[in-house]
């Protein structure tokens, strides 16, 4: 198949989407199929070249690290030589349209919000992963908290704050420590644990560079899981142990900083089973289709809490969901094309939303 890897793109996230494309389209490749790594911001130079023609030779480097630096719009911006900062650069339509299938590859703001899914839909461009409106929903935390918590699934307590609101004066309904982060954000930029009034306010501060509103948790004191579900199959929970500190961007994506057990001999059968079961049920009660990673908390007493859901978990070296694929048996290279030929089912079952 003729595939494009969409990744890069506008959001804070934009390193960790490069690594996770570069992994992906050389995974396509080692399978079989045409893939090409395109910038979604940079786009592609065709030089007069038909559109078919990137497919032709590989455009991409293998082991990408990914740097830690903070980008905000003004140093994306940059990155563009012409001066133009729209989403799509130049000929990405037009290459993804060539294309059977776009493999989503974008991480944060404008890559996982349903903006570039809602784009591809217009231009009946088939593509990996959930649709425009779950895409949407499930990047908000605060609209996918409340559907979580209609439906009956167990999510922390929760209050938004918002820019106009200011960073000062808040009292919370619930007692300190809490987790505030942006709303609209992952790879936990923006993420602090406040202990009190002084460090909500810095934080705030803080989550308002990225984000104009800010969801504040309460504290969930226990073990912390992530469990990945493809095509509606559970992968085993892998549990996250940082040597120091909390689960932040450093201890995400840079080698040496955490250990990983997937899944751990000590986690009861039951607790394991019941994290499987929540996960379907939180992805379904969210509209997610073809795959998603949903993160959790299991306190003292075992109880499941739902973090959040992700509606495209990274594929870096250090990303979960193919650790957990992995501990399976399943290879990279094998759960990426399970991904791309389940979500091609759903087009052709009409059940693409």
């Amino acid at each position: 198949m003729k595939i494009v890897v969409l990744a890069g793109g506008r959001s804070t996230e934009r390193n960790v989407s490069i690594s996770s494309g570069h992994r992906l389209t050389n995974a396509l490749r080692e399978k079989g199929h045409q893939a090409t790594f395109i910038d979604l911001f940079l786009g592609y130079d065709l030089q007069g070249r038909a559109p078919e023609t990137v497919f032709e030779t590989a455009n991409t480097s293998d082991n990408l690290l990914i740097s830690d630096a903070v980008l905000t719009d003004d140093v994306i911006n940059k990155l563009r030589t012409d001066g133009t900062t729209q989403l799509f650069g130049p000929n990405v339509l037009a290459i993804c349209k060539a294309a059977d299938i776009v493999v989503i590859g974008l991480h944060g703001g404008d890559g996982e919000n349903g903006k570039v899914q809602a784009v591809l839909d217009l231009n009946n461009i088939k593509y990996t992963g959930s649709g425009s409106t779950a895409s949407g929903i499930t990047m908000n935390k605060v609209y996918s908290k409340e559907i979580m918590l209609y439906k009956g699934i167990k999510t922390a307590a929760f209050v938004e704050i918002t820019r106009d609101q200011g960073a000062k004066g808040h009292t919370l309904p619930f007692d300190y420590p809490v987790v505030l982060k942006p709303t609209s954000g992952g790879s936990s930029v923006g993420t602090h644990i406040a202990h009190n009034a002084d460090e909500l306010e810095s934080g705030l501060e803080d989550v308002f560079r990225f984000d104009n509103s800010a969801i504040i948790e309460e504290f969930i004191k226990g073990r912390e899981f992530s469990l990945g579900v493809v095509n509606g199959h559970a992968f085993p929970a892998i549990e996250i142990k940082v040597h120091d500190g909390w689960y932040d961007f450093e201890h995400k994506f840079i080698e040496g900083h955490t250990t990983f057990v997937t899944p751990p001999d000590d986690l009861a059968d039951d607790v394991h089973d019941e994290m499987k079961r929540v996960a379907v049920e939180t992805m379904d009660a969210l509209g997610m289709q073809n795959y998603g990673r949903v993160d959790f908390f299991v306190d003292d007493n075992k109880g499941v809490w739902v973090i959040e859901a992700n509606n495209l978990p990274g594929m870096t070296p250090l990303s979960l969901l193919p650790q957990e694929a992995e501990a399976e048996g399943v290879a990279y290279p094998d759960l990426v094309e399970s991904i791309v030929n389940g979500k091609l089912k759903l087009y052709a079952d009409g059940m693409n939303n």
